[in-house]
């Protein structure tokens, strides 16, 4: 494509060099900048791609976009001066893959908690619709029915736009995929024109990142904010910030709660460890999942089908037989009557949610054994509270270590341990290896008790010093449960 042309479709302030060339790729790495490649010098969180511009010129590329032009100008190369390069990325990316985006329904859905099971269970529902569909997950990328393992929740702008083309190349006519708060703030979802947009829940969250609460609720609402007036803005009004979403969105608004009024509402009729018979748009459905934030989850599935245009009947049929996603509230049996929960719950509200729908399910006359840890490098002021939410919502509880990352395990778990009150310091116990704490938890289990392992969910690895380790909880379990694949 020529560089000419594709230049129509971003803005920027100043242009030295010839627009006549040919632009074989677009790249945001220098190392990968080739002869025909156009870089793009981007201001990341670490790295600033501007120091790499002389490098990448050096391996070939003759086109350079960035935000602020080199002292020393070399001879043949085209500089392009812009605004930011984080969006004018999304922006090429976009006009070079032919504007992918135009040409599928998109739906984005972000929050803290929910994003992958309602991102995951509308690409199940319209493959079953019998929809060609594409899903960007934390888990995976699918493309209709192949599948990549994911590398970010929402990948990089580049990324982003070739597989939504792969998407149109397939002939898929519906995409589903996660927007994080990194992804908004780093303009990853620039070039991408959203049909429309899917509000769960937010709390406490990626401080780490965001520094603050409010930016990180910035970083959420942006996403809406940025939405077209033909597209539509779904918000759980049962969140205190769900109304605040849709603040300044030139989206259709829709509101969706369990607990009070709104466009759309659900009501949880019975709870099992098998199920639950839920009240969804005055229609009663068995569906195969448990706990109230599945009952929300599912029914803001259920209304951005709607908003899709499908037909309720077919739909709900659809949603009785929709599968819990891997890693989300999985339950395990053991031979001899023990149950264990999987689960992702890696945030202090996710954590309450899982052990609030155990407690709607239990009879009180187990016991509910809660393993959890928490995550290396990343918000350290969730972890007292991430203990704290175990301890009251289990009777024992072991502290273990997640992704410790380049973290001290130990240190991990002596900051949750600051979360736990003195009356319930007898409950708890820290043990450093995850493989052991499991296995404790298994062995101090009676018949008819409930083990939940929290925090990891789908991942089949432990990040430790920089090395991902192979490790799945469920395989752990399955061990000492005596279960065979």
């Amino acid at each position: 494509m020529k560089l000419s042309e594709i230049i129509r479709h971003i803005n920027f302030l100043k242009i030295s060099g010839s627009l006549e060339k040919e632009v074989a790729a677009i790249e945001f790495d220098s190392r990968k900048a080739v002869a025909n490649s156009a870089f793009v010098a981007q201001r990341g969180v670490t790295v600033d791609g501007h120091k790499y511009i002389q490098s990448a010129i050096n391996n070939g590329t003759s086109i350079v976009f960035c935000e602020e032009l080199p002292n020393e100008i070399s001879e043949n190369i085209t500089y392009i001066k812009v605004a930011d390069s984080n969006v004018v990325l999304g922006e090429l990316a976009a006009a070079f893959y032919g504007f992918p985006s135009k040409k599928l329904k998109i739906v984005g859905i972000t929050g803290t908690n929910g994003k992958t099971s309602i991102a995951t269970l509308l690409y199940d529902m319209f493959l079953k619709l019998g929809y060609k569909t594409g899903l960007l997950s934390t888990i995976s990328y699918r493309i209709n029915k192949t599948e990549e393992s994911a590398s970010h929740t929402t990948p990089n702008a580049l990324k982003i736009q070739q597989l939504l083309a792969e998407m149109v190349g397939a002939g898929c006519e519906f995409c589903f995929m996660e927007v994080s708060s990194h992804a908004v703030h780093q303009k990853r979802i620039a070039g991408i024109e959203f049909t429309g947009g899917v509000f769960t829940n937010i709390t406490h969250d990626h401080l780490d990142y965001h520094k603050t609460f409010a930016e990180y609720i910035k970083a959420k609402k942006g996403f809406f904010d940025g939405l077209p007036s033909g597209a539509f803005a779904i918000t759980n009004v049962d969140d205190k910030n769900g109304l605040m979403m849709l603040q300044n969105t030139k989206a259709q608004k829709i509101t969706y709660s369990t607990h009070s009024m709104a466009d759309f509402r659900c009501k949880v009729l019975e709870n099992h460890f098998d199920g639950m018979l839920l009240n969804l748009d005055d229609r009663e459905i068995w569906t195969r999942f448990v706990g109230n934030f599945n009952a929300a989850n599912l029914l803001a599935v259920y209304s951005t089908a709607l908003q899709l245009g499908q037909n309720k009947d077919e739909i709900l049929p659809i949603i009785s037989n929709l599968k819990p996603v891997k890693g989300r509230f999985e339950i395990l049996q053991s031979v001899d009557g023990k149950f264990a929960i999987v689960d992702y719950a890696h945030t202090p509200d996710a954590l309450k949610n899982v052990l609030g729908a155990i407690a709607e399910i239990r009879t009180r006359n187990e016991q509910v054994i809660t393993v959890v840890g928490a995550g290396g490098d990343r918000d350290k002021t969730k972890r007292p509270e991430m203990a704290m939410e175990a301890v009251q919502g289990s009777d024992k509880v072991i502290l273990t270590s997640d992704n410790p990352r380049t973290e001290d395990p130990a240190q991990i778990i002596k900051d949750m341990e600051a979360g736990v009150a003195r009356q319930f310091k007898n409950k708890v116990v820290s043990i450093e290896n995850r493989f052991e704490a499991i296995k404790t938890a298994t062995l101090i289990a009676r018949s008819g008790d409930i083990i939940l392992v929290a925090g990891k969910g789908h991942e089949n690895y432990q990040d430790i010093k920089g090395v991902k380790h192979h490790f799945d909880d469920k395989e752990v379990i399955k061990e000492f449960f005596g279960i065979e694949d």
